[in-house]
């Protein structure tokens, strides 16, 4: 489980080729001719100055979120300043040290996470043959679907990347331009998926994994069903991982029992992390194999990524092969209160956007807890803890509370409880490192009628702001 203490959130963002972090700033100065700058000369030492007294200032970014109701009842005030929750207090009371943004009417909470999604063929399910490699296109394809999915309230996204085959490391490439262009706004972090890591082909693949990781790849996976040699596949994986310090996603149905104990063999203690999915084979294996299983998988700390709208099938790298992996119906069965009975974390994630796959996937992760609650029997707090905290420790990400300390990053929905929230959750607030990124309202209104008339519904043609925002 995260440490619960406050951490600063990393940057998605590694160092540059052979650049460690902070080298530039360990660099010694140099003059105008390449050399060192000369020693002062030998002197008595100026007396010290005065120490400057501590700033009193307001931060520039200091934001006030007022009057935003708590899931324990309470209606608060929480100033925001320098991407961090500076205080929380009852309504009210704390001043503003900078913009306000009023939350009336709505709940806040932890912003929402996306474990798993699928950038490199989002939004391309009305494209005629193959998914298209160009750069340009991926980019402006990744770059729409994260804005997407920030506007649903996930303010960080882990996003697995095909390489190799005809596209090589351009939709790579083109997913790390999205990045940087997102910068401020998201978080996005990169898996990179070969299709092959055994075998005589499988060298090409391991080449291509290693380039992968020096360019910015955070994490590596893929998907070992693919594999002539599954249990190989993984363990070459986790080998490079150790190498590098990455975290490791795989993708995986996870129907086979002995190759799921195998993998917790050796995943056991590595950092910063396993995790797998959408194992929608789970859910058809014999109930105590599945419990024995999840045991297994809870010693040695690996995380379970589910997918309720449905497998995404994107772990296969033909044109339209991904929509018939293995486990694409059955991506919603995953048996996710026996894993968390035997202490396995499980996160949530969309999977497929609007690609072939799922040419209807919205990427929200609110409709990913609604499936949770309505589906699989979870609470809403448990549905929606799978697609925030549970999320965000799945990715390495700090842990988000709404209290003072914590990294803001808040998601705030119309709303009093969290089971409407679930429901309806149309209208959105969405706040990254402190400050605003974007907003969604949603205005409803009914034609004149007696019912409208007898139960004061907004109605049409009554007049700016006659409608109810829900």
């Amino acid at each position: 489980m995260p440490d619960s203490q406050p951490q600063q959130p990393s940057s998605p963002d590694s160092p540059g080729p052979g650049e460690s972090p902070g080298s530039r700033d360990a660099r010694a100065p140099q003059s105008a001719a390449g050399s060192p700058p000369p020693s002062p000369a030998p002197g008595p030492s100026p007396a010290p100055s005065p120490a400057a007294p501590p700033s009193t200032a307001p931060s520039p970014s200091a934001l006030l979120l007022c009057g935003a109701r708590l899931t324990d009842g309470r209606t608060v005030d929480v100033r925001l300043g320098e991407g961090r929750i500076e205080a929380v207090g009852t309504a009210g009371s704390l001043a503003a040290h900078g913009g306000r943004v009023d939350l009336s009417g709505h709940l806040l909470l932890p912003a929402a996470a996306e474990p798993h999604a699928h950038s490199d063929t989002a939004l391309s399910a009305l494209t005629e043959g193959p998914v298209p490699g160009d750069v340009q296109d991926v980019q402006r394809r990744a770059t729409e679907a994260a804005l997407l999915q920030l506007g649903h309230g996930a303010t960080a996204l882990r996003s697995h990347v095909r390489i190799g085959d005809v596209q090589g490391l351009d939709s790579l490439h083109a997913v790390l331009q999205a990045r940087r262009s997102l910068r401020g706004l998201v978080d996005l972090s990169v898996v990179a998926v070969p299709r092959l890591l055994t075998g005589v082909a499988g060298a090409d693949g391991m080449a291509m994994l290693r380039d992968a990781v020096r360019m910015g790849a955070s994490v590596v996976g893929g998907c070992p069903d693919l594999d002539p040699d599954p249990t190989g596949y993984a363990e070459a994986v986790l080998g490079l991982a150790a190498e590098h310090g990455c975290a490791v996603d795989l993708h995986t149905d996870g129907g086979d029992p002995a190759r799921l104990a195998r993998l917790a063999a050796a995943a056991g203690g590595l950092r910063p992390g396993v995790a797998i999915g959408p194992c929608g084979g789970l859910g058809r294996l014999p109930s105590d194999v599945a419990a024995r299983t999840a045991e297994q998988l809870a010693a040695a700390g690996v995380t379970v990524v589910c997918l309720p709208q449905g497998d995404c099938g994107g772990a296969g790298h033909g044109a339209r092969a991904g929509a018939a992996h293995a486990g694409v119906a059955d991506g919603g069965a995953v048996p996710v209160r026996l894993l968390r009975a035997a202490g396995v974390r499980v996160a949530a994630g969309s999977g497929a956007l609007r690609d072939m796959a799922n040419p209807v996937g919205r990427g929200d992760p609110l409709e990913a807890a609604y499936l949770l609650a309505s589906r699989q029997g979870l609470r809403p707090e448990e549905a929606y803890d799978a697609v925030s905290s549970a999320a965000r420790a799945a990715m390495g990400l700090a842990e988000v509370r709404v209290e003072a300390g914590f990294p803001a990053e808040l998601l705030a929905v119309r709303g009093d409880t969290l089971a409407g929230a679930l429901s309806l959750a149309y209208s959105r607030v969405v706040v990254h490192r402190g400050r605003v990124v974007a907003r969604t309202s949603a205005v409803r209104e009914y034609c004149d009628s007696a019912a409208a008339v007898a139960l004061d519904l907004p109605r049409q043609g009554r007049g700016k702001g006659g409608g109810v925002v829900s």
